[in-house]
């Protein structure tokens, strides 16, 4: 037999090598194409039949998660309160009927009270707030500008809600509020305690504690955490705070309207505002941080004032935050002014 091999012309060595090649190459591509065929099978079965979770539920996955969010029991409102602007009187609110309500109130404390949280909080504080499942539903607050959420990869945003008071009036508030406090914590001793200067002589003495500059505040905290936002008389800080108070804010009121405002929170989102039309009404918490001295500005030194570019641009915002508020509670009536709003679906094919 071996001599045979040996004998064997050299063509016939050449059609023996190709004999075995071709065997080699079919067992290749057999055994390829049944790893192939396995890893397609839970692609076909995805495409074709669905997984067994998704002919459980009847729809996919995807649809599926997004359908079992639950909005009430995951609802996070975020109240980033500009100071001097009553605050205080609705936060307290909350804390009364959180544990009735079965809700959580969460106050934002930042570092010496600074409005601009650093990049590395920003991205911890974003997925705290969303990821924190054990404090929903939740009442987050502070004196702190309104950050994008949308920048960090979060499915499910919170809900901003803001108040917005006249510029002057916060600015004269403020100014004898360090001075002289106010009934909230009566015994507390303010950085300015014992400067007796009027508003109207610190204007006329033109002191830094009444500069116009000081009114910069209410822009600055609906524009967000851009460093324009914070250069007072920036055109694009007023546009940038006007469109987020209208695209990113669920509801804005007006100090003037804290009762309005109140009404419209607990008719829109009942899970947390429930019962906070009467608790503000019948409760001694409807006017808290009442300051213990002030006098209103001379009429000299309000035309001061309004004459001064940053007053016109704070003033601006103001109106465009009332003229909003005004139309969401003309639009929660028919116009009839009797009966409240209502939507209903019809017409519905096929049936």
């Amino acid at each position: 037999m071996l001599k045979m091999f040996i004998l064997l012309r050299p063509t016939h060595w050449l059609v023996l090598i190709a004999l075995c090649i071709l065997t080699c190459a079919g067992y290749w591509l057999l055994w390829s194409e049944i790893r192939l065929e396995n890893a397609f099978k839970p692609l076909t079965k995805g495409t074709e039949g669905g997984s067994a979770l998704e002919q459980s539920l009847g729809v996919p996955v995807a649809t599926a998660a997004v359908d079992s969010f639950d909005y009430e029991e995951q609802l996070v409102v975020l109240y980033n309160r500009v100071p001097k602007t009553g605050s205080t009187s609705f936060v307290n609110i909350a804390y009364d009927l959180c544990k009735l309500n079965k809700y959580h109130v969460l106050h934002i404390n930042v570092t010496a009270n600074m409005h601009v949280l650093s990049l590395p909080n920003q991205i911890a504080f974003v997925r705290n707030v969303s990821k924190w499942h054990e404090m929903k539903p939740a009442l987050y607050h502070g004196h702190m500008a309104f950050l994008d959420f949308s920048k960090f990869q979060i499915a499910h945003k919170p809900i901003y809600i803001n108040l917005v008071r006249k510029p002057l009036d916060r600015l004269v508030s403020y100014y004898y509020f360090l001075r002289f406090g106010d009934n909230y914590r009566p015994n507390l001793v303010r950085k300015k305690a014992g400067n007796k200067i009027t508003f109207d002589e610190c204007v006329i003495q033109k002191q830094a504690d009444c500069d116009p500059k000081n009114m910069w505040l209410q822009i600055p905290f609906f524009c967000g955490h851009a460093a324009e936002c914070w250069e007072p008389g920036s055109d694009w800080a007023l546009n940038q705070a006007k469109r987020n108070l209208v695209n990113e804010y669920f509801l804005v009121g007006v100090t003037e309207q804290m009762y309005e405002f109140v009404d419209l929170l607990e008719r829109s989102l009942p899970r947390i505002f429930h019962g906070f039309r009467e608790h503000y009404q019948t409760s001694n918490k409807s006017h808290l941080r009442v300051t213990s001295s002030k006098l209103p500005p001379s009429d000299s030194t309000i035309k001061s004032i309004q004459k001064t570019k940053i007053w016109q641009m704070e003033n601006d915002l103001y109106e465009f935050a009332l003229a909003q508020f005004e139309f969401n509670k003309k639009k929660l009536m028919q116009p009839d002014n009797k009966h409240l709003q209502k939507f209903m679906y019809e017409k519905i094919r096929p049936k």
